[in-house]
């Protein structure tokens, strides 16, 4: 039998980037995901934001991760030439009675240690922003847009240098605890192969949960619900009309930060995501959420044209939170948790996510260390 002694499973922007930090440790490590090609899940489907960590209450995981991870992720896409802007982003508030929900995001801001955030009046915005109609605003300076794709690359380029490896194409079916090792049952392209691994990374996104339903000794009352998230992306048909990422005030559920514009790094500004909650995948964009989409986006940008907005895409958060329930954080498990050494479960890595990343794999590197 096959012996690693680390195993991944899971290749997106998280499980590449905890690879990364674990790779140059281990003696071998194997990262594995059910699709052919690595950050083809939740990876592929965001807006690509660099968040800053202001909405998320404080001490949570969230919070913490999140404005670590800005610093962290800022300074590698830097020093590695990763495809990346620190456009700064508005938070804006159309009526009246949502300018008290800025103050209360400032207030979580500064609780979360983000002390850069600013006021901006309704002139300024005017100057700033003139397609915005706002009254007021917060910015926020140290939020910033990525190439998702271009970091995952960087983060594989990193895991493979101090030895490591991705497979793709890998179905793991079962995993037994046999003799303090993880054996690791899988498919690969239809066909059966087994491997045992010292150390088992279970950062599987969307899949999460199946992974851990099939770890045999695991009580999987450690193991929280996972509730499918859709969120739909209409695409602006003409030029970009902005210089920041423009935000209304968060939804009141906490589920969403509400209908925004983002731009990516080609200048190519699109709106979303949207809340929907849904049984099963469902990666379809419908065109029957158009009028709501332009009603949510002209409430603040009130010259967007009819017929300018085109089906994009459509991302699935992992939420660990059903329709009105309160707002759940990153669960990250360890053995102090669910009794099993070696043994790393995420789930709910959601927005800020992609963020978070590398504060995420210096997280999971601290409970795995230890433990040695």
């Amino acid at each position: 039998m096959d012996h690693v002694d680390t195993c991944v499973i899971g290749a997106g922007v998280v499980g590449l980037a905890i690879a990364k930090k674990l790779a140059p440790l281990a003696p071998e490590l194997l990262v594995v995901d059910s699709e052919q090609h690595y950050g083809q899940g939740i990876s592929s489907r965001n807006s690509e934001v660099v968040h800053a960590g202001i909405y998320y209450a404080k001490n949570s995981l969230k919070a913490q991760l999140c404005v670590q991870g800005n610093k962290l992720l800022t300074d590698y896409c830097r020093e590695r030439h990763v495809a990346f802007e620190q456009c700064g982003k508005l938070i804006v508030a159309t009526a009246a009675d949502e300018e008290p929900v800025l103050d209360e995001i400032l207030a979580k801001a500064i609780a979360n240690d983000v002390n850069d955030l600013a006021y901006w009046s309704a002139d300024k915005i005017q100057q700033k922003e003139p397609q915005i109609q706002a009254k007021s605003a917060l910015f926020s300076p140290s939020t910033g847009i990525v190439s998702a794709h271009e970091l995952m690359n960087s983060y594989l380029t990193d895991v493979e240098m101090a030895g490591g490896s991705f497979v793709g194409g890998t179905q793991v079916v079962a995993v037994n605890i046999e003799d303090h090792r993880f054996v690791v049952e899988c498919l690969i392209d239809g066909a059966s192969y087994v491997f045992s691994t010292r150390t088992l990374i279970n950062s599987a996104g969307l899949g999460a949960q199946l992974i851990a339903a099939s770890v045999n000794g695991l009580n999987m009352d450690s193991v929280p619900a996972l509730h499918l998230c859709k969120g739909s992306y209409f695409t602006l048909t003409s030029g970009n009309p902005f210089s920041h990422l423009i935000y209304p005030v968060p939804e009141k559920s906490g589920a969403g930060l509400g209908v925004h514009a983002t731009i990516d790094l080609g200048g190519q500004v699109k709106f979303g995501p949207d809340v929907e909650y849904i049984e099963e995948l469902d990666y379809s964009v419908s065109s029957e959420k158009l009028p709501l989409y332009y009603e949510a986006v002209r409430r603040y940008f009130p010259g967007l044209k009819d017929e300018s907005l085109a089906p994009g895409y459509v991302g699935i958060r992992p939420k660990l939170q059903g329709p009105g329930e309160p707002v759940a954080d990153f669960v990250i498990q360890g053995e102090d948790v669910h009794g099993i050494p070696r043994l790393v479960q995420l789930f709910g890595i959601e927005s800020p996510g992609l963020t978070s990343s590398l504060a995420i794999a210096d997280y999971v590197y601290q409970l795995l260390a230890v433990r040695d």
